[in-house]
This record gives structure tokens, sequence and C-alpha cells, in this order.
């Protein structure tokens, strides 16, 4: 069983109200071999909602803000949790997950100041999947 971005599946529940359908990933969901997760809604976060990036203090400690400098890190600190609950539920050993975003980036992720630009990090769900022996992926690089 894979845990899998419910973006990549086609529901609409990214930050702006929209999806980002994988054909691939949909076909896993439509087999049963998927589970659909959305860890910013997970956590508490409305749809649509202001885009966020992961930013560092001068300790190297991640935190969450959307683009009104607003702290939404413990929605996303919530949905990891809740993410990695239910992927321990379906046993899930795999997760596929929307590329660059604060939770489900894995390898790159946006550099906290809302400029497009790409920095090596993970988001806080594939971060926690990983710790928790959860191998990621995300949809730009598997292939299924």
């Amino acid at each position: 069983m894979y845990i899998v971005s419910a973006c990549l599946a086609g529901i609409k529940c990214r930050y702006d109200g929209k999806e980002n359908t994988s054909e691939k990933i949909l076909k896993l969901v439509e087999q049963g071999k998927a589970m659909v997760v959305c860890p910013e809604v997970l956590g508490g976060l409305d749809i649509p909602r202001k885009p966020c990036e992961i930013r560092r203090d001068e300790n190297g400690l991640e935190y969450v803000i959307n683009i009104e400098e607003k702290d939404c890190t413990k929605a996303f600190r919530l949905g990891a949790q809740k993410t990695l609950e239910i992927a321990k539920i379906v046993g899930a050993e795999v997760a596929i997950l929307k590329a660059k975003s604060p939770s489900c980036g894995c390898g790159k992720i946006y550099d906290g100041n809302f400029n497009g630009v790409l920095i090596q990090g993970d988001g806080l769900t594939a971060k926690l999947l990983k710790e928790n022996n959860i191998t990621v992926y995300t949809e730009e690089d598997i292939d299924i």
C-alpha cells in the first residue's frame, strides 16, 4: 500500500484550490493500491489557503510561515503526524508526495522567501515519514 498526496490523485486540495493530477497516481488509487492524504488539510488548514514555505531560525529549527508571515507550523506538524498515523494503519512502506511542497516535498523545497528559489530539504511530512522508515518519493522521481 502506498500513501499518496491527495492533489496527485485529482483532489482539489492544493493551497490554491487546484489539483496536480498524475494519471499514474490516480491509477494506483483506483486499483486500491494507494491511500490519499493531504497533510495540510489533515492539520486543519483551509482550501484555498495562503501559500506557505519553510524557514529556519538562527538555531536551524524549522518553522512554516505563509506569505503574510503567519506562523502555520502547528498545523503542518499536526498534519504530518496524522499522515504518519494513517500510513501505519494501512501498512504503507512507500509514500509518493507532491514535489517542492512545505509538507510533502522530498529533496527540494522552496527557500522560505516566496521567490521561487529551491533549496535542498524536505517538507515536514516527508521528513517525519522518512524518520519512521517509510520511503518517500515525489511524483517527479518515481516510475510506477
